[in-house]
């Protein structure tokens, strides 16, 4: 059995694949907690919950998006550089 390949993408789009999965499993988290306090947990609980994560997604892929650079900003101001 050969395992599955894929060619990676080159470390430019780091930038952007790291807010997407961020916000994808975020989001994910989130939009069911909220759901689930809300409503509690009724039989279509699933059906609902996937239909509030997109919404939820687009939000929150943009939000990083302009929120992580100011985030790494401000852990740089507060955390110490590694010794070289």
């Amino acid at each position: 059995m050969t395992a599955v390949r894929w060619k990676r993408l080159p470390t430019r789009y780091a930038g952007i694949v790291m807010p997407l999965v961020l916000s994808i499993m975020m989001s994910g988290i989130i939009s069911f907690v909220a759901t689930v306090k809300n409503l509690g947990m009724p039989p279509d609980l699933i059906e609902i919950w996937l239909g509030a994560w997109p919404f939820s997604w687009v939000i929150s892929f943009p939000v990083l998006l302009i929120v992580l650079p100011i985030v790494r900003r401000i852990v740089h101001l507060l955390v110490e550089p590694p010794l070289n």
